[in-house]
């Protein structure tokens, strides 16, 4: 999508559509919006709309590195304490790795 053509009202419909999509459990909205939004917010030139796209991108950017945080946290523990866990972490797994924990 060429983000050149839009309108910036349309941009900023856009921008915030992605922001609030990150909040249905989709992260990679937020980084989908921190990549196509960051020149609109931070290097153009001042417009009407761009402090409330810079807002959501700066927002969407914070929420991705939470998820990626509480993500990394969690597959961090799981790896570590998996044997530990026996029948609720083979639950937890889509797969049954075989062999001796």
């Amino acid at each position: 999508m060429n983000l050149e053509r839009l309108p910036n009202e349309e941009k900023l419909s856009l921008c915030r559509k992605y922001y609030l999509g990150g909040f249905a459990f989709l992260p990679f909205l937020w980084l989908v919006n921190v990549v196509w939004f960051f020149r609109e917010a931070f290097v153009k030139p001042a417009y009407t709309e761009q402090l409330q796209i810079k807002t959501y991108v700066k927002r969407s950017a914070l929420g991705l590195l939470l998820w990626v945080a509480v993500l990394t946290t969690w597959i961090t523990i799981f790896q570590h304490f998996r044997a530990e866990w026996g029948e609720v972490a083979d639950y937890l797994s889509f797969t049954i790795p075989l062999g001796i924990p």
